[in-house]
């Protein structure tokens, strides 16, 4: 079993946005943005739900990266 250090709070990733140069703020699990159960949903089972064929194999977990400035998001496939 592997784990996202983003997280477990075990790593802090800081990136800048892609179209304004701005600081983007780390917005949860990808995942968790899929409906109101999601969250509470067994991750493994997710990885199979979201369409990313990097994640089923379990190794990465994608992330939602915004920037408050120009409200830019990215997905962000963090290494577990």
């Amino acid at each position: 079993m592997s784990i996202c250090p983003v997280c477990n709070g075990l790593r802090e990733v800081f990136l800048l946005c892609t179209n304004c140069g701005g600081v983007m703020m780390e917005s949860g699990r990808l995942i968790d943005y899929f409906d109101d159960y999601s969250p509470y949903m067994e991750m493994d089972l997710m990885k199979l739900e979201d369409g990313y064929p990097d994640t089923q194999s379990g190794h990465k977990c994608p992330h939602l990266y915004s920037c408050p400035a120009c409200h830019h998001d990215d997905i962000i496939f963090i290494k577990e």
